[in-house]
């Protein structure tokens, strides 16, 4: 967890993620990054440079056979603020199915976002935390140029003006392989049985990129480092009308 630990604080120094006096509602989906998420914000709290309140929120979508007792005790045990929201997410992504019965994983995260935000809202939250972490944010860089033609990423701050509350992301400096590790050590995992979970696009980019690392192990670091490179990006559009 110490590397988790490193790779937040990192994050909160380079990004400002975290304020003083802020609340700061966790996407908890039971699996392992948020739950490495929650507890290393619970940890952080005891040596981060200001005061801050943390609270878990897992969203019930529906799915069958999850049971998030584990985290509900593991929250009581650690004194975690914790909350377990029941929705008909799963209900209306069937609706939505295609022919095939795949249900459609952007709508479903579409879902998912207004639902937590509503819910933290309603806590008293300024703060949404996502667990998306490094290896999310090169997938998620490839994804948009592969499929929609395009070079973009999402953001480790987002601050969203319609609802008043700031999207954050602390895992954005650390890798999945970290996560899991501390994860396995240090918190109870809930398994997913989302239809869809490891038959995605971005688990075949996710592949893809475990290829290339091994190919060519130092594309894994240079990858992340590059998403903080903005100044250094040269595109077609660069193009000055002096050298047309």
């Amino acid at each position: 967890m110490k590397k988790v630990l490193g790779c937040i604080r990192k994050a909160d120094q380079d990004f400002s993620l975290i304020q003083e006096g802020d609340r700061v509602a966790v996407g908890v989906s039971g699996g392992k990054d948020s739950m490495a998420l929650l507890y290393a914000l619970h940890l952080y709290q005891k040596f981060a440079p200001v005061k801050f309140e943390l609270v878990g929120i897992t969203l019930k979508l529906g799915f069958p056979g999850m049971d998030f007792n584990p985290v509900v005790e593991f929250c009581k045990e650690h004194g975690i603020e914790y909350h377990l929201v029941d929705t008909q997410v799963y209900e209306i992504l069937q609706l939505n199915a295609d022919e095939n019965g795949k249900i459609p994983c952007s709508l479903c995260s579409k879902f998912k976002k207004a639902i937590l935000i509503k819910k933290g809202v309603e806590l008293g939250c300024n703060k949404i935390s996502m667990a998306h972490h490094a290896d999310d944010a090169v997938e998620t860089l490839v994804m948009n140029t592969m499929y929609n033609g395009y070079m973009a990423t999402f953001k480790p701050k987002m601050y969203l003006d319609r609802t008043d509350v700031t999207f954050i992301r602390p895992l954005v400096y650390c890798y999945e392989d970290d996560i899991i590790s501390a994860a396995n050590r240090h918190v109870p995992i809930v398994p997913s049985t989302c239809p869809m979970d490891k038959h995605t696009k971005r688990e075949d980019v996710k592949q893809l990129l475990k290829k290339l690392y091994r190919d060519y192990p130092m594309a894994k670091q240079n990858m992340l480092n590059a998403l903080s490179n903005g100044d250094r990006v040269s595109l077609f559009d660069d193009i000055s009308d002096k050298e047309a």
